[in-house]
């Protein structure tokens, strides 16, 4: 019952402590100063909050740009060996794989390095072998073709797709009449000093279709052919690869799935998502993300420096109210949190203000496309995708940085003192 007591007591401080600090931020000061720092204050505040929210929401908007560009080309998952590169899917292990309920599509991949000629032009480049259905079903191959069409072996010839980069390189187009010569060096016989030439696999291709993802690392190094032809030319026998890929159920649990072939294979093999296969340049993003937000959080901190110049002199404004205060019986406690009140409540009007703006900003630049980055580049505008948990981050940091700031001057207020002077 005394605890009761106590807890409603205190509750009823900080009530009356809130119905003073809020006459006190929205009544006129007897210096017009106060009122314009304390507005330039929230000013600031609002506007760092702004630019908070808009800046998470575009490198949001990046990061689902390439996983969609990335996902026209990389599977849901792909299995690796963890040692090596080789290895045979003819095992009960990959037959549970297959045979999943969760998995629509089971590629089989062969890929290597290897030179590519054509004409008098060279280039090293990575082939990869695919079956032609199974990866029109498992990617949006056909969405990012920039020229001719996805088309493996067309009855009589082999064909090749390539990506733009090497295409501009090497200076051909789809359907060209010229063949794209591909040599991979024999795996399974000694070099031949002599004759070097005869120390390579030899295949004419024919184009078919250029590709392009809008990634340096696919466009200028990849180049699409039958597996029958990657086998082939690397000597793999036909039931040895490099990678499995794999297309899930619309329905499935990726994580779930990703788990459970993980169990099925061992430590021996690594099971990779999208995200994964591109950690790297993922991670970069994100490490460019967070560092833009300190960077931005530490300018909020310097915006909140103006709390602490309005706070100071409001406290030097209602040095009256303070001794009426006092001498009314309240204690040093709750004068001190009436002013920490007021100081937080000048952040939290600019917090409220900036989080409206930013999500506003951010929904139109998402629809609408505001901020144009012009000529040259894959979109328009700038990608924009606003998550209720960045606004929500941002809000908690915006108000914690501001209670901090309005804690610096309240330290120094002491009521007896003030009474006494």
């Amino acid at each position: 019952m005394v605890k009761q007591n106590n807890i409603s007591a205190e509750v009823g401080r900080l009530k009356f402590a809130f119905i003073i600090a809020r006459r006190y931020l929205f009544s006129k000061k007897s210096h017009n100063a106060i009122n314009v720092i304390s507005g330039i204050s929230s000013t600031g505040v609002a506007i760092g909050t702004m630019a908070l929210v808009i800046v998470l929401s575009i490198f949001n908007g990046f990061e689902a740009l390439f996983a969609d560009l990335f996902s026209a080309f990389d599977p849901e998952l792909k299995i690796t060996l963890n040692t090596g590169k080789q290895f045979s899917v003819d095992s009960e292990e990959f037959t549970n794989v297959r045979n999943l309920a969760s998995v629509a599509v089971f590629t089989e991949v062969v890929e290597e390095n290897a030179l590519l000629k054509f004409k008098d032009k060279q280039m090293p480049a990575f082939i990869k072998g695919v079956s032609e259905e199974e990866f029109k079903q498992m990617t949006k191959i056909d969405s990012i073709m920039f020229d001719g069409e996805f088309v493996l072996y067309d009855g009589a010839f082999e064909r090749a797709v390539a990506g733009s980069g090497i295409a501009a390189t090497l200076g051909f187009g789809a359907f060209s009449i010229d063949p794209l010569y591909i040599y991979a060096p024999k795996r399974t016989s000694k070099i031949n000093l002599i004759r070097p030439d005869q120390s390579f696999n030899q295949s004419a291709t024919f184009l078919s279709g250029i590709f392009s993802v809008q990634q340096h690392e696919y466009d200028n190094q990849y180049v699409l052919v039958s597996l029958n032809l990657a086998r082939e030319l690397f000597e793999y026998d036909d039931v040895d690869v490099t990678a499995i890929e794999l297309k899930l159920n619309n329905y499935s649990n990726l994580k779930k799935v990703k788990k459970e072939i993980q169990n099925l294979l061992g430590d021996s093999f690594s099971v990779k998502d999208r995200y994964e296969q591109q950690e790297s340049y993922f991670k970069i993003l994100t490490i460019e993300k967070w560092i833009t937000f300190l960077i931005l959080c530490f300018i909020l901190l310097i915006a909140s420096f103006n709390i602490i110049g309005s706070l100071s002199m409001l406290i030097i404004d209602k040095n009256d109210d303070i001794i009426t205060l006092r001498n009314l019986g309240a204690d040093r406690k709750m004068i001190k949190q009436i002013f920490l009140l007021e100081g937080w409540m000048i952040s939290l009007v600019g917090a409220l203000i900036g989080v409206v703006l930013g999500s506003i900003f951010s929904v139109l630049q998402e629809t609408v496309g505001i901020i144009k980055l012009g000529s040259g580049f894959i979109i328009e505008n700038y990608p924009s995708i606003t998550q209720f948990s960045d606004i929500v981050l941002v809000f908690i940091t915006v108000t914690v940085i501001g209670f901090f700031a309005a804690m610096y001057p309240v330290r120094f207020i002491n009521p007896d003192k003030q009474r006494a002077e």
